[in-house]
């Protein structure tokens, strides 16, 4: 939803009717994944996808008709696999979609998005009702259970890079792009410069440790760390450790990080804590250069947040359809 919250904002301001569209069931290879969501207005104005253009139009057409009743709609619309072709899709697949008026609800979602501030919307299909519940979801992505469905709202995803080293530059960049804001910590002032980091959203010239604590670090939160340095990298692992950061990861040989859990351990941190760094960072994509270094991390990253395979597509294709899989 933060994707179309501005034009949200905008058509609820101007006295527009809204009416909200998200999937919530695919079948096959559908377009778009659960929680994804369509906009439409009483004045014909349309924002945001739930099939990447396959059924826009029929979604249009059924949404005027639940702002000029005011009663939600439960739809199931099928992508024929020649469409599903030129969308991208080897075959088509079928989405169901609510449909329903945007209310004092979504307002108030609009509300707590503006202020960062986490939130879960629990709706109940039959009726098409939806409930704000204002807390940090403990999950990531949109699910269903029978005639629930849940849509997790957290803080806006975070990441700390720690060491304004030679791939924090390509690694910022990539983040961005991803819609991470972005925290540049380096004590060393000659390295964390706006010059070096035009993208970065914040730029600490800071001792990991003082950095990390006047930050707010949850399930949100990415914490890179790479100083390689032990004086910088210690400090930072004792206290993202002790956070709830989604993703810890920690640049170094097999040796380097087993160095330092040893002496972590020696501190008193678990395995249990340890297991949560990733280190050597990143995935191995045969990375020949700074730019490919980061572009390991970053999908390491990703595939953590979302609970990725990191199998080849074709790979896990043949996993899908293997006999006793």
């Amino acid at each position: 939803m933060r994707e179309i919250a501005d034009e949200f904002r905008q058509w609820r301001a101007a006295g527009d009717p809204v009416a909200i569209a998200t999937v919530v069931e695919t079948w096959g290879s559908s377009p778009r994944p659960l929680g994804s969501k369509m906009l439409v207005s009483g004045s014909g104005k349309m924002a945001g996808s739930v099939s990447n253009g396959c059924v826009e139009g029929a979604v249009f057409e059924a949404a005027q008709e639940v702002l000029a009743s005011g009663r939600p709609r439960l739809v199931e619309y099928g992508v024929a696999d020649d469409v599903a072709f030129e969308v991208g899709l080897a075959c088509g697949g079928h989405i169901e979609v609510l449909i329903q008026p945007a209310g004092e609800t979504y307002d108030r979602a609009l509300n707590l998005l503006a202020a960062e501030q986490p939130f879960l919307l629990r709706t109940r299909l039959g009726e098409g009702e939806t409930q704000l519940i204002e807390k940090a979801p403990d999950f990531e992505l949109a699910r269903r259970d029978g005639q629930s469905f849940e849509e997790p709202f957290g803080r806006p995803a975070q990441m700390v890079i720690v060491g304004a080293i030679h791939i924090a530059i390509p690694l910022h960049r990539m983040a961005k792009l991803m819609g991470y804001r972005v925290t540049i910590v380096d004590a060393r002032g000659q390295f964390a410069t706006a010059e070096r980091f035009p993208d970065a959203d914040q730029l600490l010239v800071q001792w990991p440790d003082e950095a990390l604590a006047g930050l707010t670090i949850d399930r949100s939160t990415a914490v890179v760390i790479l100083t390689h340095d032990p004086k910088f990298d210690m400090p930072a692992l004792r206290s993202v450790l002790r956070t709830e950061a989604g993703y810890v990861g920690a640049i170094g040989s097999r040796k380097t990080n087993q160095n330092r859990f040893d002496a972590l351990r020696e501190e008193g941190f678990g395995d249990d804590q340890l297991a949560r760094v990733h280190g050597p960072i990143g995935l191995d994509l045969g990375a020949r250069g700074a730019e490919e270094t980061a572009l390991g991390i970053m999908a390491e990253v990703t595939a953590v947040r979302y609970g990725g395979s990191v199998l080849p597509m074709r790979e896990k294709k043949k996993q899908a359809v293997s006999p006793g899989s």
